[in-house]
């Protein structure tokens, strides 16, 4: 049987040889034909933990190697471009040389 290949984003890495990864798909409700986004997150083995928040990643179906791990991160199909970082500074304190 093949092993099923998804395409998601990495939405933590904080972990050590492990990405969570939100897999987005599309589907019509049933009853009002709307098109609507369905999303499920998976735990994926990063080896190297190269991986980062933000990255576009293709993850395969594995065999079980932990009680939630069952995918592994294939490759990086785009990366982040950037974390968003909390803005906890004040206005004044944020610019130079403004009183």
């Amino acid at each position: 049987m093949p092993k099923r290949i998804l395409i998601g984003t990495v939405t933590s890495d904080k972990t050590d040889k492990t990405v969570t990864v939100k897999v987005e798909r599309r589907v019509k409700h049933p009853l009002y034909g709307k098109i609507i986004k369905r999303s499920k997150k998976y735990h994926a083995h990063d080896e190297k933990n190269e991986y980062t928040v933000g990255d576009k990643v293709r993850i395969e179906e594995t065999k079980p190697i932990s009680k939630t791990k069952t995918w592994a991160v294939l490759d990086r199909i785009a990366a982040s471009k950037g974390q968003a970082v909390e803005a906890d500074l004040d206005v004044a304190e944020a610019t130079p040389g403004a009183e």
